[in-house]
């Protein structure tokens, strides 16, 4: 029973950060060198297996530099395999093509969660550039 009590309220917490983090972050900003920074916690509430999966997603001419997941509530297990395989897929290529990248087996929805947020962020950066 104190084991459950204490899981609810690391649950709690755990929400209570990601929800504080959405009213903090801004959804996109733009750095030196044409680099914008795309947030996209707020944009999209794609669910995984858990949770909704938001991403940082750097762009720089176009181009996908960097996708960075931000906290969530996945499996670990699973979601650490979306952190090393499928999210460096995206790195290098011309952000309109993220949507080619295909889902890891074995974590399909916490895959197309990640490419759902890709699309958000996509969409987002393309009418506010």
């Amino acid at each position: 029973m104190r084991k459950l009590i204490v899981m609810c309220a690391l649950a709690v917490s755990v929400a209570a950060m990601a929800q504080e983090q959405k009213k903090e972050e801004p959804v996109m900003t733009k750095e030196k060198g044409g680099v914008y920074i795309i947030n996209t916690t707020t944009l999209c509430d794609t669910k995984g297996y858990k949770s909704p999966t938001p991403l940082k997603v750097t762009v720089k001419k176009d181009k996908v530099e960097s996708v960075e997941a931000l906290p969530n509530m996945e499996t670990p297990k699973y979601f650490r395999r979306i952190s090393e395989e499928l999210l460096p897929k995206f790195v290098g290529m011309k952000f309109e093509e993220s949507e080619k990248v295909d889902a890891l087996t074995g974590a399909t929805m916490s895959s197309n969660a990640v490419k759902a947020n890709m699309k958000a962020a996509y969409d987002y950066y393309k009418k506010n550039k």
